[in-house]
């Protein structure tokens, strides 16, 4: 309220009702009026008839029906002084009330004063199309600061925040699995390049085969080394070849029985044992690449001491072992248990590949020396460079057959084919004269070895290999053999005895041997019609069979 003197000539207004938008409306109140009649009776003044809350219609007052000074003229409405009492009096025009009409007269609207604040709420909320402009101003609530906004804005950034680490959390979890399903296509890519690399895919299976069948079929390049183990507490010696095959990609040790027998240089027969220990690194290797009819590049004597020390410097081997090895003293423990992947070290390993068990065949032993020989293999380096500097720490004097550089290329080699799996051990097969068995000769020797009629692994221009079989019954008969085909300038092999037979035959498995062969018959003794194309010995370019027709010179 405005501190305000009351003036009496003021315009006088009272409440009629509220406008749509819950303001409200005043209307000038009019004073009861008189008028008089001088031919007639005063009459009452007509009050306005008024309309209840909530409409916009003004109070319109009703004129009294004569009046005699007054002159005939337009209606006008009525005019109020404008003053200044502290109000605006706009010139907005406002809602009117329309008075109830009348059989004799419809009065026009009167102006009706409002409030300064209602004329300027509806003169300045107008914009230039007429319509109402409503402004933030106009609410209270947006004024007035709320008591908890600080608390609404903390609770905002609460939710904000949390949201964002939810959104975060999602995002790196998003990212990890596209990480992960990377990774693991990268190692599947891998995998299936390898298997196609080693050719084990399964849908490739049937082409691998027959391209390995048609190698195998053909010549082969292989790498033969012997390797000969002498135990320098207890004497004895074991022999292996460590068979690297190029074509196939296949590594072997096969491993050699000491009663094997061998031919020496004026041809007389002998074992293996014992040729390892008379004849030497030279002397024995010769031997048995006459034997096996495959070429040996080198010899390596490997003493037990470095044997252990290899194996040390490999950082131990994992074996699986077939026997307790029993300590020196007795009672005490094991020195190597039995079991599946067992680790041993340098001394361990020497005690079980050298170990032979009371009433056990030499080939246990043999096999035991043999596996110590494939975990040695598969923890060597198959980088040549560094195969060669772990032979080079060893400092043992090679067989200049086998340098330093030659011996860590090979073992590299064979490193490569014990890690992926490609590697095998073989026992020849020996009967128990010394000879070798068809079953050799089929499965190790051709096989593995490449012994093959025409010479194998053998070098062009050594003599013709003839292995001799005796059928005749008589004992004498394959040294007197022996004796007529050495002075012949033949490479005399024992092929041991087999069942008496009555005719003597020249067998050869290669046309082109066939000269050959007549040419060893006639050394014997024997007819043209002896000579026949069959199957020879692996190990031998021509096969003899002496029977009870043969006569000793």
């Amino acid at each position: 309220m405005n501190d305000r003197q009351y003036d009496p000539y003021a315009p006088q207004v009272q409440l009629v009702g509220y406008d749509e938008y819950g303001r409200p409306v005043y209307q000038q109140v009019q004073p009861q009026q008189q008028t008089y009649d001088s031919y007639a009776q005063p009459q009452e003044p007509q009050q306005p008839q008024q309309q209840g809350y909530g409409h916009d219609a003004p109070y319109v007052p009703q004129q009294s029906a004569y009046d005699p000074y007054a002159q005939q003229q337009p209606h006008q409405p009525q005019q109020f002084p404008q003053q200044d009492y502290g109000y605006d009096y706009g010139t907005a025009q406002q809602p009117t009330v329309q008075a109830p009409s009348s059989p004799q007269q419809a009065p026009e609207p009167e102006a009706v004063p409002v409030v300064p604040q209602q004329r300027r709420d509806e003169g300045g909320d107008r914009g230039e199309s007429g319509e109402r402009d409503y402004r933030t101003e106009q609410f209270s609530f947006i004024e007035e600061p709320d008591e908890d906004s600080e608390d609404v804005i903390d609770w905002l950034k609460f939710t904000e925040s949390r949201s964002e680490r939810r959104e975060e959390a999602k995002r790196r979890g998003r990212n990890r699995i596209v990480a992960l399903v990377v990774a693991l296509a990268l190692v599947a890519v891998g995998g299936v390049g390898y298997l196609w690399y080693a050719g084990k895919l399964p849908f490739l299976s049937s082409s691998s085969d027959t391209k390995k069948g048609a190698t195998a079929a053909g010549p082969q390049k292989r790498d033969v080394i012997e390797v000969d183990l002498h135990n320098t507490k207890s004497g004895g010696t074991s022999t292996a070849l460590l068979v690297n095959n190029a074509t196939t990609q296949q590594g072997t040790t096969v491993l050699l029985p000491n009663s094997l027998s061998v031919p020496n240089d004026d041809g007389s027969r002998t074992t293996l044992g014992k040729s390892v220990g008379a004849d030497g690194s030279a002397g024995t290797r010769d031997a048995i690449s006459s034997l096996l009819g495959t070429k040996i590049t080198g010899t390596w004597r490997l003493d037990t001491p470095y044997l252990e020390n290899l194996v040390d410097l490999v950082g131990n081997i994992d074996i699986s072992t077939d026997v307790d090895v029993p300590a020196a003293k007795q009672g005490g423990e094991p020195v190597v248990k039995k079991g599946d992947d067992q680790t041993l070290s340098g001394p361990m390993a020497v005690a079980y590949a050298i170990y032979k068990g009371p009433g056990e065949a030499d080939t246990k032993q043999l096999q035991r020396f043999g596996a110590v020989m494939y975990g040695v293999l598969r923890k060597i380096s198959d980088d040549p460079k560094a195969a060669t500097v772990t032979v080079q720490t060893l400092a043992q004097i090679l067989d200049p057959s086998l340098p330093e550089s030659d011996l860590g290329a090979s073992l590299a080699k064979l490193a490569e084919h014990a890690k992926t799996g490609a590697y095998k051990t073989a026992v020849l097969p020996v009967q128990s004269d010394g000879s070798l068995s068809q079953q050799a000769s089929d499965s190790v020797v051709k096989d593995i070895l490449g012994g093959q009629v025409g010479g194998g692994g053998v070098d062009k221009g050594t003599a013709v290999r003839v292995g001799v079989k005796n059928a005749s019954g008589n004992a004498k008969a394959t040294e007197a053999a022996r004796i007529t085909l050495v002075n012949g300038g033949y490479a005399f092999i024992d092929a041991g005895n087999t069942t008496t037979e009555a005719v003597s035959q020249v067998l050869y498995g290669d046309p082109a041997q066939k000269a050959k062969a007549i040419e060893v018959a006639k050394t014997l003794g024997l007819a043209d019609g002896a000579v026949k194309q069959g199957k020879a010995a692996a190990n031998s370019d021509v096969s003899v069979i002496i029977g009870k027709d043969y006569k000793l010179q």
